[in-house]
């Protein structure tokens, strides 16, 4: 940071970005020169002996030597110089474009040499000699081989690195106020609608997939619009965030352990479910969790179990069931209706009770099933998750948009892309009467809608889409994402959605507000880092299997910059007059002042439900040894406004998994039993 610029125009590389390349070509050349100097001890005396082309041989040799030599100098200088100074000291490495230059510039010869070399190894015509070495001979093959190669992936690196933004005509400023950075932004969104439409050109083409094209594209241009950050640049800052973030929670801990105020988590079910409905526990939740899993079908199935997948849905698949006579209705599930087999074999359920499922996905439109639970008496309505790329366009379609819903205020805004989803499987349940039917057919039984991840989000909007026409209705939502409604309306969810979350989940983070203040983070610690970039690189690596030492969480900043416990997203004012004597000083002063403002949504979301946030118990040193210490987890009743940061954490993926929640969750039922036997 910032992005390189080079022949007049900017590209997705930074001039620190050259130490791992740059050694990876330096150890390959330095290998080259050494069979090319064995290749001159061994053979250069017998080219004055050939008939023909001796002199291109003698001109290959002593070039490629000369060549290679120049080339090593000038890579020891471009690593040294890359390798100068933090991520955002640009002075120290001004030189690296020039050398650079040099470098590119020396392909041409190299071009022109090895065009010799393939005619030695390869042209039996051109060079004639009559002494051959096999030695020579083979080394030279595979040295014509491997420099083709190498060319070829310095072409594709120039690909993609390549900006199609970086032409200099997208910087300037225009006359009219914000007009360049206006044309950037169109240029931005109407690259990723492109790449979209070559990328996924097998998504169906339609009014829903073309939207979903538009939104994420706007989304993607707008997000890192005048930052200058490069890839590079983001996976150094995430590192970074990692440290700062594990700064910040040590100080927190050590905060609340001298106040005296009670702990927030407790692993005391009773008391922690004393104030909750008594719909609302774990028995339940564990419980409807797993049919929430069963609606991703026979996919999750194969997830879960590689080789022997095959062999437990063989068992459910019906041969030929698209000929046969179903007692359920089926929709867009293959011949064998394996989708319909990974469902039964999740849920432990009979076809009877499965009364309808829906397994058509595209854009906005989601698979569902509709269960007849007589384990709890209820309907069960299990909208799937996201598991494909379409459901990828649905999550990410995340601008607000109105949701008008009676009972709601008037201003309420939703999650676009689950909204959409959400007035999908509404339409369906309309239109084929379902829950109607079922509540027929079981006029004692509860509403239930249940959903993980995309399919907690859609639940939560289809329920309260519903719930004037189904009042008693309730909703068992797991890992639900983030940004899905205003604020007022996630209030009045509390009262009939029950929300499950793990740990460090990232998705009940994940939110348009979430993501660009992430961006806003990710400036905010590059610019206090001490470090260079290919250093924090190599910390990261070191962190992801040993953890973050407790040096690094001190050592890695700048003193002047960088200020303890601080999660403003702004970058800091006194950051600012220390950037100003560096030459980006216009750019990043720009930056810092206006990044608040370029908000993609101008609305915040929240969770839906009353939110039941599970962590893993913090055991001492002596109680891991030892291994006691009571139960592993412990949970509390958070509020929406706990997760509107997004944290990078090393579970944070993990967390989100539903396999991940439900162990979880059977493990604290567990415990608790054991805890009670042991009382008995």
């Amino acid at each position: 940071m910032p992005a390189l610029r080079l022949f007049g125009r900017k590209w997705l590389v930074a001039s620190d970005d050259l130490v791992f390349p740059g050694l990876f070509e330096l150890a390959v050349r330095t290998i080259w020169l050494i069979l090319i100097v064995v290749l001159y001890i061994r053979y250069y005396s017998y080219t004055w002996e050939c008939s023909k082309g001796g002199e291109y041989i003698r001109t290959y040799i002593l070039g490629m030597m000369s060549l290679l030599a120049v080339v090593i100098v000038i890579l020891v200088a471009l690593v040294n110089r890359s390798a100068q100074g933090s991520i955002t000291d640009v002075e120290s490495r001004k030189h690296v474009p020039a050398i650079l230059l040099l470098k590119i510039f020396l392909i041409i010869p190299e071009t022109v040499l090895n065009v010799f070399g393939t005619m030695w190894a390869f042209c039996k015509d051109v060079i004639v000699c009559e002494h051959e070495e096999h030695f020579s001979k083979t080394i030279i093959e595979a040295l014509a081989i491997f420099n083709w190669t190498l060319f070829g992936l310095a072409v594709f690196g120039l690909a993609l690195v390549f900006d199609p933004l970086g032409s200099k005509r997208y910087h300037d400023v225009q006359e009219t106020p914000g007009g360049g950075e206006s044309l950037r932004l169109r240029k931005g969104t109407s690259i990723w609608q492109r790449r979209f439409r070559w990328a996924f050109c097998w998504l169906r083409s339609d009014e829903h997939g073309n939207e979903a094209f538009r939104q994420v594209a706007a989304l993607l241009s707008d997000l890192f619009r005048s930052t200058d950050l490069v890839p590079s640049d983001i996976v150094a800052g995430c590192i970074l965030l990692r440290v700062k973030q594990k700064k910040e929670t040590r100080e927190m801990r050590r905060i609340q352990m001298l106040s005296d105020d009670e702990p927030r988590y407790s692993s005391d079910l009773s008391r922690v479910f004393a104030v909750a409905p008594r719909w609302m526990n774990l028995e339940n939740a564990r419980h409807f969790l797993r049919l929430s899993i069963a609606a991703y079908g026979w996919p999750f199935v194969m997830y879960r179990h590689c080789v022997t997948g095959i062999c437990r849905l063989l068992g459910q698949i019906t041969c030929c069931g698209c000929f046969r006579s179903k007692s359920s209705i089926i929709i867009d599930d293959n011949c064998c209706l394996c989708h319909l087999a990974g469902v039964k074999y999740i849920s432990k359920l009979r076809e009877e009770d499965i009364l309808f499922a829906s397994f058509r996905n595209h854009v906005f439109e989601l698979p569902f099933c509709v269960i007849a639970d007589h384990k709890t008496g209820s309907i069960v309505i299990a909208i799937r998750g996201s598991i494909s790329l379409r459901d990828m366009f649905t999550d990410l379609s995340a601008a607000s948009d109105t949701f008008e819903v009676p009972g709601l205020p008037p201003d309420t805004m939703a999650h676009k892309g689950m909204a959409e989803g959400a007035n999908y499987v509404a339409k369906i349940l309309k239109e084929m009467c379902i829950i109607e039917k079922a509540l027929a057919l079981y006029p004692e039984y509860d509403l239930i809608f249940t959903g993980h991840s995309l399919g907690a989000g859609v639940a939560c909007l289809l329920a309260l889409k519903l719930r004037n026409k189904f009042p008693e209705l309730k909703v068992y939502a797991f890992a639900t994402p983030a940004g899905l409604i205003s604020r007022e309306a996630a209030k009045i969810t509390e009262s009939f959605i029950f929300t499950v979350g793990v740990g460090d989940d990232f998705v009940m983070r994940l939110g348009v507000d979430s993501i660009e203040n992430l961006r806003t983070g990710i400036i905010q610690v590059l610019h206090a880092s001490r470090l260079p970039k290919y250093r924090v690189v190599l910390n990261g690596c070191g962190y992801a299997l040993f953890g973050v030492p407790s040096g690094d969480l001190e050592s890695t900043w700048r003193d002047d910059l960088v200020s303890s416990g601080t999660t403003s997203p702004l970058l800091e004012q006194r950051s600012i007059h220390t950037i100003a004597e560096t030459t980006e000083a216009q750019d990043a002063v720009l930056l810092s002042r206006d990044i608040t403002q370029r908000r993609f949504s101008k609305i915040r979301l929240y969770t839906a439900g009353r939110i039941l946030h599970i962590v893993n118990k913090k055991r001492t040193k002596t109680e891991r040894k030892s291994a006691v210490g009571g139960p592993g987890y412990e949970m509390r009743w958070a509020v929406a406004e706990d997760f509107m940061e997004l944290k990078i954490m090393p579970r944070m993926l993990r967390d989100h998994l539903p396999e991940n929640v439900y162990k979880i969750l059977d493990t604290i039922l567990r415990e608790q039993r054991d805890n009670v036997s042991e009382v008995i």
